[in-house]
C-alpha cells in the first residue's frame, strides 16, 4: 500500500505533503488495531477509499488561508485530515459523538504535526463558533444532517462557493435530495478520478444560512 494514488492526481503537493499522506497508512494501521474505525477489509484500501475519496472535496474546493471549517462526524478523521494535510493554512475542526475516535484523530493530526487540526468530542449541535464550511462523509440523510450545521457559517463569503455544506455521498441521490427539500450542486467524482470507486461518488453543495 502506498500513497502513489494520491500524487496521480494531485501533482503539485510540497515534500511535506507527500511525506504526511505516505505515512497515514501506517499510523492507521495502528490505531485501527487498537480502536476500530476503518472495516478491517478496507484498511488495504485506505489510500483509494478513505484519503482519496475525502480529498474529493478538494477538487470542488480549494480552501483559502484562515478559512474555518467543520467536519461533522469525522470519525477516525475523514475528510477532516488529508484535507488539513491539503491545506496547512486552513483551521480545521474535527468533531464526532464517539469519544474514543476522536483520541485516534487527536493521535494521528499529533503524530503529522498538525498544527491546523483541532479535534473534539461533540455533537454537530453542541459546538460553538462560526465557519465558512462544513465538511463530512455520509454521516446520516441530508434532511437530517442540514438543521444541526445551518446556522454554523460565517456571513462573510470569500471563496469560489458561498460558505456552506461539502457533503461526500454515494449513490442515487434523487430522493433523498427531494426529501431534504434543499437546492444543491452536485459534483461527480468520476469527473475527477477515473478509479471504479468513484462511479457513484459525489460531493453536494449546499450554500449555508448566514
Amino acid at each position: 500500500m502506498t500513497s502513489d494514488i494520491i500524487n496521480k492526481h494531485f501533482d503539485n503537493l510540497t515534500n511535506p505533503q507527500q511525506s504526511q499522506y505516505a505515512q497515514l497508512f501506517d499510523l492507521y494501521t495502528y490505531w485501527n488495531s487498537q480502536i476500530n474505525v476503518i472495516s478491517r477489509k478496507d484498511i488495504d484500501l485506505l489510500f483509494e477509499r478513505h484519503v482519496l475519496h475525502s480529498l474529493g472535496i478538494a477538487k470542488v474546493m480549494q480552501f483559502l488561508p484562515g478559512e474555518q471549517v467543520l467536519d461533522v462526524g469525522t470519525g477516525g478523521g475523514f475528510p477532516g485530515i488529508p484535507l488539513a494535510i491539503m491545506f496547512p493554512q486552513t483551521q480545521f475542526h474535527l468533531v464526532d459523538s464517539i469519544g474514543k475516535k476522536i483520541k485516534v484523530v487527536q493521535e494521528v493530526a499529533s503524530a503529522l504535526g498538525l498544527d491546523n487540526v483541532k479535534a473534539s468530542h461533540n455533537r454537530a449541535e453542541e459546538v460553538s463558533g462560526k465557519f465558512d464550511f462544513v465538511v463530512s462523509r455520509a454521516v446520516t440523510q441530508l434532511k437530517d444532517f442540514y438543521p444541526w450545521v445551518k446556522n454554523k457559517f460565517n456571513k462573510t463569503s470569500n471563496n469560489t462557493l458561498p460558505n456552506g455544506i461539502l457533503y461526500l455521498k454515494g449513490g442515487d441521490l434523487k430522493q433523498e435530495i427531494a426529501e431534504s427539500g434543499l437546492k444543491v450542486r452536485q459534483f461527480q467524482l468520476k469527473d475527477y478520478f477515473n478509479e471504479e470507486f468513484f462511479e457513484t461518488k459525489q460531493v453536494i453543495y449546499v450554500k449555508g444560512i448566514v
